[in-house]
Formats: C-alpha cells, structure tokens, sequence
C-alpha cells in the first residue's frame, strides 16, 4: 500500500495522470499531422485541401482532448484563382495537403508549410523533403535567418532495398542527434538518425505492423512526434478510416540507451487505450449547439467564400445567395464541419423566408459525393426536398459529373421556420446517412432514402456536414441559420 501510494504521488508530482485515454484521440479527419509543444501548450496542424481557411490549427493541455484553436492560411491564395473561388472552375482534391508547423522563437514566426522542418537550437532552420512524388533520395535544406529562401541543399538518406517508397516526412533534434521520420505506408513509420543534419544516417523502425485500432481500418502511421516539457516523448499518427476520413491516435515513445524511439505498444501493437500523459485539462467540446454569435474555427468554406454573401446577425449566420447554379459541388458559400465519428447527428434551424424563386437551401452531406435536404422555393411554393445521387469524377480530376435528382418532396405550409437534421456512422463499410426535418424542433418526420456513405481512399478525405444556399435563377434571396448542433460522444 506504501508503494501504490508513493507511486501514485510520484505521477501527480510529475502531471501525469493516473487516468487513461481513448484511441483515436478525436475521431475526425484531420490528416497529415503535425504537433508541436510551446511552453504548456500543444498545437496541431492538418491538410484540407480546398476547403478554406486552410490548415487549422487545433490546440490542446494534455495531448489528447483539443479544441479548434485558428487556421494558418486564411484565404487560398493559390493559381488558378477561378478554380479556388469556384468561379467557372473548381479544385477539389487540391489546396493544401502533407503541410508542416513549427515554431520559430528566434524570428517570432510560427508557421511553416510543405515538408517537415526543424527550428535548431540556435534558430536555423533546415527543412527535410524529397524533390518530387515517388523519388527515393531524401534532402536536407538549410533555410536564411528569415526562413524565406534557402542557402544550402543536400541528399542525406537514399531509400534502400529493404523498403519501397518513403514519404511524410518530419525532422526532430534530441541529445544532439538528429532524426527525420517518415512512413512507409504498407507497414509503417522509419526513423533516420544522425550526427548532423547533413548526415550521415542509419534508420530504424519507429513502428512496424503495429496492429490496427479499429477493424477495418489501416494501422496507426505517419504523423509527427513531439516532447513534454519533462523530456517524454509522443507519437501522434493517423489510422486511414475511410468514410471518416484520417483520424488521430496517440501512443507513447520509449527511447534506447544509444538513442533510438519506438513506439511503445501491447503486444506488438498500438494500444486502444494508454495513460493521459499530463493532467487531463477540460477544453471547448465539439458536441453542442451554436447559434452563431461569431464564425468559429472549427468551420471551414467549400473553396474560397465570396465574403460579401455571408454575415453574422443578431438572429445567427446570414447566407446570401452567391452563384447561380443548378449544380451543388460549384455553388459558393457551403459552410463545411468536420463529422464527429464514429456516429453523430447535425440539427439546424434556418430561417427560409426570405428566399427568392428558384433558391435552394439546406443541410448537406458530402464528399465527392452528396446528398441534401433543403428548401426549395418556386415561385410562390417553398417545399422541404430531399436530393441525392450528386457527384464528382474521380476519373476527370474531380470536376462536378452528376447534378444529382430530387428523391423526395413535402410542400411546407409555413413559409418561416424549418429544423432539418442528418445522422452519420463513419465506421467502415458502406453506410447510409438518414435525413428528418421538422416544422416546430420537436416532431420529426424521416425523410429520403438516405445517402451512400461510401468507404473509400481515394479522395484522401473524410465526410463532412455543410450549410448551403444558393440560386438557381438569379442572385438576391438569402436564409438565416439560427443554429448548428453536433450531438455524439467523444471518446475522450
């Protein structure tokens, strides 16, 4: 009893909790990892593509519950600008994707994208990368004072036989020596380890058929590795769980005495659970309702938003129509959420009274394909609609190919108010997400037939939610959304 008691003081002391978490740490596709500590604080940054802003950035006290904290890249500044703003083009599956995030105290600069880069002890910074797709030699850069342009490249590491393609990389600094991880994807991540940045390197397994966390889905890989404050040390990668997209998981770094990490598993594989490793610290939940005081970070755009056609009232979020369009994937302006996983539903209420003849507004979900349930106003008839079957092409570089068709229909007797609500499960395999609406936020009435949530990779992106409202005849109707409610169980 002494010693449980000694041992149980000896965590509190160092702020490790005595209480376990769950993997994933937050199920919802936020892919590409990389977690930084400053200070008492963790912050981790993530690919999404052409959704902007772009590259949020969470934040978190103890590694495992986080909280939607601000976005790198306010706006997709990127060519062609007709493509990001969904003007006569579209750029799904480009924008951004495998980015980078660091810290850099000596310049008061805080974050960096494409590659993986290290801020040295002394502030310089060196960015680890390969030249393009598929190649197997890894380059080391030293980057000027500024961070601006480079002052010195280098091939450090060549892939050998043994593995095949390596990528993802990210470049750490401990007792002198350096490391840059990457993943092999079929089986998980390699460490190279050096003297110097320049090398010479020799590699090792970080984590190697680690087993997976969820049946169905890939193991945990990639990612990013990342210090506590008393010298331990986390890897934070994904598990590909696709229909839910790249979700996080979090297990522990055990070091050798000359130097080299593993992944501490059970058995030979990531844990579902492991000890907190701080204190556990309460942050903002992603459950619950918002009634759009202010345009949180946890939302993001479908493509670049026209910022004349949204604003914030005093009765929620206003959308005013901004295209003219008979196609949803290139109407502008849909609010986009990240789905809870492994299931949760999404409730809004919107205001509907002041759309114009041929308008559509509703309550989306998508992925490079999509279903809704909406209002649509014809002339002087607003009718509450279920549409399905719309589409991108995966063989035509994702440009809209399917328009879809409507599959339901109710007129609405009360041209005002309307609930309208969707409920996901992102497990894998092939699922359906149901749609209700209701008239006064307590009688619900099923609606549709569902749409396919279909469980596949190559998109690289998990499913969303989204608000949207758009025309099809001319500009100048717009909805009012008083809310937006997420209601499921975090796991942790």
């Amino acid at each position: 009893m002494k010693f449980l008691s000694y041992a149980l003081a000896s965590l509190l002391a160092t702020g490790i909790s005595a209480q376990n978490f769950n993997n994933p740490v937050l199920y919802q596709d936020l892919a590409d990892i990389d977690v930084i500590r400053k200070d008492d604080t963790f912050y981790y940054s993530a690919s999404t593509m052409h959704f902007s802003p772009g590259a949020p950035i969470l934040r978190s006290y103890d590694l495992v519950n986080w909280e939607y904290f601000s976005h790198s890249v306010p706006t997709l500044d990127f060519s062609p600008a007709a493509a990001y703003n969904l003007s006569v083009d579209s750029a799904y599956n480009k924008g951004i994707y495998a980015s980078f995030f660091n810290y850099n105290p000596k310049i008061k600069t805080c974050c960096y994208y494409d590659s993986g880069m290290l801020v040295d002890n002394d502030g310089t910074m060196y960015i680890a990368f390969l030249t393009s797709w598929n190649t197997k030699t890894l380059y080391v850069a030293q980057m000027s004072a500024d961070g601006l342009r480079e002052v010195k490249r280098q091939a450090v590491w060549t892939t050998d036989s043994s593995l095949t393609y390596v990528e993802g990389w990210r470049m750490y600094k401990r007792n002198g020596q350096y490391y840059i991880l990457g993943v092999h994807p079929q089986d998980g991540n390699i460490i190279p380890k050096g003297s110097s940045p320049w090398g010479s390197y020799s590699w090792k397994w970080l984590e190697h058929n680690a087993g997976t966390l969820i049946s169905g889905f890939s193991q945990p890989r990639q990612g990013g590795l990342v210090s506590l404050a008393d010298g331990r040390w986390y890897h934070m990668a994904f598990i590909d769980g696709y229909p839910g997209g790249r979700i996080p998981a979090l297990a522990p770094v055990d070091w050798s005495s000359d130097g080299w990490p593993t992944v501490q598993t059970v058995n030979g594989a990531w844990a579902k659970q492991y000890p907190y490793p701080l204190t556990k610290r309460t942050v903002k939940s992603i459950v619950g309702t918002d009634s759009f005081a202010s345009l949180g970070p946890q939302y993001e755009w479908n493509h670049n938003p026209d910022p004349t056609a949204y604003s914030i009232t005093s009765g929620g979020l206003q959308l005013r129509t901004a295209t003219v369009t008979d196609d949803f994937f290139m109407a502008r302006n849909t609010l986009s959420h990240l789905i809870l996983g492994p299931s949760s539903t999404a409730t809004i209420k919107i205001d509907y009274s002041k759309m114009a003849d041929g308008d559509r507004a509703g309550l989306v979900l998508f992925d490079y394909t999509a279903g809704w349930v909406g209002v649509v106003r014809d002339g002087s008839t607003f009718r509450v609609v279920m549409w399905n079957g719309i589409s991108l092409s995966s063989s035509n570089s994702w440009k809209p190919s399917n328009k879809g068709s409507q599959i339901a229909s109710a007129t609405l007797t009360n041209t005002g108010m309307l609930w309208l609500r969707t409920s996901v499960n992102i497990l894998p395999g092939t699922r359906q997400g149901t749609y209700q609406y209701s008239t006064d936020g307590n009688t619900w009435t099923s609606f549709g037939n569902g749409v396919s949530i279909e469980s596949s990779g190559l998109y690289f992106m998990g499913w969303r939610y989204g608000i949207f409202n758009f025309a099809t005849k001319a500009k100048g109707g717009s909805v009012t959304v008083r809310s937006f409610a997420i209601d499921g169980t975090p796991l942790n």
